[in-house]
């Protein structure tokens, strides 16, 4: 006979206690313990035990396996053609995940619509019915159009009966929505816990490598962000993709965290419309469509999205502070380094920061986190303080280090071609550039070592100023 006993799993990142504890000694989060019973099978040592993708694993010698590379699953839609690094590779496994109401369900729809039209797709929902599904998918598309028989429709929430559908039907791509709403029954926890979601990922991996179909699958996410489950589940897939934006912006952004098969941090960038989300070709022109002309605290940076060069505008606003302590409020920048650069503004430029509240914004709802911002992030507090415009044609890369000096960022060459393509006549850079083939020759490269140095090149003087105003 098995023997039962009782265990406590943390939800939140899978340590297992003996007793119940308020506070996982692990992540340190609170009442995420919850109780499962688990039932100590007997040990077999037989062959029909061995567990395996495909049961018939043979060593070879490298020198015989094949070197080519996997052809690729051709995607109607470009932007994510992109994300997963040109198309989808059979037999892998893709985890979306991303805040509710952001569009993971309609971006997942929308893509099998598009690849029903030359594969067989199997959509399966825990969530929502058959009837759910369809009215959304006329919504996205035209209703009176017929729709794709190669599109299949099922609500299921045990994973047996999916594997089942899935040799009945054979499909070339599989989408799994939700994996938190997916459950085995030989496993008495609940769906979604993490036995369920851990075990349930492991069945569907392997199913994918030994049948080479493609599959997706939405996870859910915690109030940090990050999705919910064990860590192993974003080690268990071959792509992780975060599909990120404000509910109430229009644009999306879908980003590759992990990708065994293209580059990491790619992005691509999506427009919520009525009709479901359409692809931006060209975000930098989307981000710079509202910018204010000559407008004091307004600067352009260049970042790099994966491979993909993104121009965004930087908005600065500085304002005398009506409390003790000044405050510093960013919204797209990290914190710190919004603390960091108004410090060196502060001690190597000699702007007094210390009595004004500085605010940070990136127009359009993006998210920056590389450091070659800085500069453009600077020049719009210090164009707000001074009350002068930043040069119109002008772009600012660079990092800004504790001693007001400036260092170069990679793929320089990539940003500047980018900047000269979108009608960029200047580009302030660090000093210790390098030019060589393939820079742009249409654009003026002004090189700075400091920070006061690139802040001079960058703000207009009082000749360039409209009648009227005057430098502060």
């Amino acid at each position: 006979m098995p023997k039962t006993h009782t265990r406590y799993v943390c939800q939140e990142c899978g340590r297992v206690s003996a007793t119940y504890m308020g506070k996982c000694p692990q992540c340190g989060s609170f009442n995420s313990m919850i109780e499962e019973i688990v039932h100590d099978e007997p040990v077999t040592k037989g062959p029909a035990s061995v567990r395996g993708l495909t049961g018939r694993s043979q060593p070879k010698p490298i020198s015989e396996i094949g070197g080519d590379a996997e052809d690729r699953i051709p995607l109607p839609m470009g932007e994510f053609a992109r994300v997963l690094g040109g198309g989808i590779v059979p037999g892998s496994i893709v985890l979306v995940g991303g805040d509710p109401g952001i569009g993971k369900s309609t971006l997942m729809l929308q893509m099998a619509m598009e690849m029903s039209n030359k594969k067989r797709v199997l959509y399966v929902s825990g969530e929502e019915s058959e009837r759910q599904i369809k009215m959304r998918a006329s919504r996205l598309g035209n209703s009176k159009k017929e729709f794709p028989a190669n599109l299949l429709l099922v609500t299921e929430t045990n994973l047996e009966i999916i594997l089942n559908h899935v040799n009945e039907v054979k499909p070339d791509l599989l989408i799994v929505d939700s994996i938190q709403t997916v459950y085995l029954s030989e496993l008495d926890s609940s769906a979604g816990s993490v036995s369920q979601v851990r075990e349930c990922s492991s069945q569907l991996r392997e199913l994918a490598k030994s049948s080479g179909i493609s599959i997706f699958i939405i996870g859910h996410v915690t109030k940090e962000g990050a999705i919910a489950g064990p860590r192993v589940l974003e080690h268990i897939v071959d792509t992780v993709l975060y599909l990120e934006g404000d509910r109430f912006q229009a644009y999306r952004l879908l980003r590759s965290v992990k990708n065994r098969f293209g580059a990491t941090s790619e992005v691509g960038v999506f427009e919520m419309q009525e009709h479901g989300l359409a692809e931006v070709a060209n975000p930098s022109e989307a981000f710079l469509a509202e910018r204010m002309i000559n407008a004091p605290g307004s600067s352009i940076a260049v970042t790099m999205e994966g491979t993909r060069p993104i121009l965004v505008e930087i908005q600065g606003l500085t304002s005398p502070t009506q409390f003790g302590n000044a405050r510093r409020t960013p919204n797209g920048v990290d914190f710190n380094r919004l603390l960091l650069i108004a410090a060196v503004l502060t001690r190597r430029v000699g702007l007094k920061l210390g009595e004004q509240d500085v605010f940070v914004n990136v127009v359009g709802g993006i998210q920056i986190d590389e450091p070659a911002a800085d500069l453009a992030i600077a020049a719009a507090i210090a164009s707000s303080w001074k009350d002068v415009a930043v040069r119109a044609e002008a772009v600012l890369i660079g990092e800004i280090g504790l001693a007001g000096e400036l260092r170069m960022p990679g793929q320089m060459q990539t940003r500047l071609r980018e900047a000269s393509k979108l009608g960029f006549k200047t580009a302030i850079v660090p000093k210790a550039i390098r030019k060589g083939e393939g820079w742009p020759k249409d654009i003026e490269i002004i090189e700075a070592r400091s920070i006061q140095q690139a802040l001079d090149a960058a703000l207009v003087t009082q000749m360039e100023l409209p009648k009227g105003r005057k430098v502060a």
